[in-house]
C-alpha cells in the first residue's frame, strides 16, 4: 500500500494542488490537514470560522499553519461566487436563495473547486455521500460525453493492484453507463500505474449463456470499443475467465485479454459491490476508494466512519485527478 501512496507523492511533488476540506472543524479533517501541511506537497483548504478551525486544532496540538482557511460567512468573493452559481444553476434558483445555499460548507466548498479556488474537494466525514456528490453534480458536472459519476476502488494486496468499477453509485447501470464506467475506470486506472486492460464481467463468457442481462454487456463492450479505440477491452466474461490464463484459453480463446485483466467493470452495483467485499475480506485485499469518476473536477466522498489516514490517503488520490 505505502507504494502505491508513494507514487501518487512523487506524481504530485511541485504541483502546487489544492483540496478544499469543508468540514474544517472534525478531528479528522485536521489531523489529515496537518500532515499534508507538513508534507508541502498538496495545500488543504479548510473551511469553516476561522477562529473556531484554530482553537479546535490548538486543543488537539495539530499544526495547521500551512493550510488555508475560509469562511463562507467572511469570504471576500462571495458576491461573485453567488452570482457564478446563479448563471451555473440556469434559472434553478435566485440570488437570495444562492446566498443561503452557498453558506452551506459543502456548496461554498465545491464552488471553490468550480471558481478555480482550488483543485478538488474531499467530504464526508459528517456528512451523507448525498451531501457531497449531489453538490458536484449540480455544479461541477460529469465530463462531456459522460451522462453518470461511477466509483471505483483500487484492489492492492502487496505488489498486486486492481481496479473495480462501478462499485459505488449507479444501481442498474446500461450498456451505454457501463461504456463510459470502461473509458473512465481506464483512466483512473493509470493514476495508479496500472496500464488498463478491461474486462465486462458478467455469468457468461463470450456467449456462453444468453439473456438480456448478457446482451448488455456485449452492447457495452462494443460502445467501449468504438468510444475508446486504443483501449483493451473486452467480454462478456466470468471472472475466471477474465483473470485466470488457463481458463482464457478454453473459453475465449480468440480474446484480446487471456486471463491477464487488470480493470474490472462490473454489470450492476449489486454485484461489484459484493465483490469488492469479498476480495477485501476473504482475498486479503485494501480497497482504496470509492473514487469518483466522470466529473470536471474531482470530488470525493469519505465514509462517516473514517479515519485521519483515510482523509489524507482521499485527497492525495483527489490532488493526483486533478493532474
Amino acid at each position: 500500500m505505502s507504494n502505491l501512496f508513494d507514487s501518487l507523492r512523487d506524481k504530485l511533488s511541485g504541483s502546487d494542488k489544492r483540496v478544499v476540506l469543508p468540514e474544517g472543524k472534525d478531528e479528522r479533517i485536521l489531523e489529515a490537514a496537518s500532515k499534508l501541511g507538513e508534507e508541502g506537497i498538496v495545500k488543504p483548504v479548510l473551511v469553516g470560522n476561522e477562529d473556531e478551525v484554530k482553537q479546535k486544532a490548538s486543543e488537539l496540538s495539530l499544526n495547521i499553519e500551512k493550510s488555508d482557511i475560509v469562511d463562507p460567512a467572511n469570504y471576500e468573493d462571495f458576491d461573485a461566487m453567488v452570482q457564478s452559481f446563479v448563471e451555473r444553476r440556469k434559472g434553478k434558483t435566485t440570488e437570495e436563495k444562492a446566498r443561503e445555499i452557498l453558506l452551506d460548507e459543502n456548496y461554498f466548498g465545491t464552488m471553490l473547486v468550480y471558481m478555480g479556488k482550488a483543485d478538488g474537494l474531499v467530504s464526508g466525514a459528517a456528512h451523507s455521500t448525498a451531501d457531497t456528490v449531489r453538490p458536484a453534480l449540480q455544479i461541477i458536472k460529469t465530463k462531456p460525453g459522460i451522462k453518470k459519476t461511477s466509483g471505483i476502488f483500487i484492489m492492492v494486496r502487496d505488489d498486486e493492484k486492481y481496479a473495480f468499477a462501478d462499485c459505488a453509485i449507479n444501481i442498474s447501470p446500461d450498456s451505454q453507463d457501463l461504456a463510459e464506467i470502461a473509458g473512465a475506470s481506464a483512466e483512473t486506472a493509470k493514476l495508479f500505474d496500472i496500464d488498463p486492460r478491461v474486462a465486462m464481467l458478467s455469468f457468461s463468457t463470450k456467449g456462453s449463456a444468453q439473456s438480456p442481462e448478457t446482451e448488455k454487456v456485449t452492447e457495452a463492450v462494443n460502445l467501449a470499443k468504438e468510444q475508446n479505440p486504443e483501449l483493451t477491452v473486452d467480454g462478456e466474461f466470468q471472472f475466471d475467465a477474465a483473470f485466470v490464463p488457463s481458463v482464457a484459453e478454453k473459453k475465449a480463446p480468440n480474446s484480446l485479454i487471456q486471463g491477464d485483466a487488470n480493470v474490472f467493470v462490473f454489470p450492476s452495483l449489486e454485484a461489484g459491490n459484493i465483490g469488492y467485499k469479498i476480495a477485501q475480506r476473504l482475498g486479503g485485499f485494501d480497497a482504496v476508494g470509492p473514487v469518483l469518476q466522470g466529473l470536471n473536477a474531482p470530488v470525493n466522498d469519505l465514509s462517516r466512519g473514517c479515519s485521519a489516514d483515510d482523509v489524507y490517503k482521499l485527497a492525495l488520490i483527489t490532488a493526483a485527478q486533478s493532474l
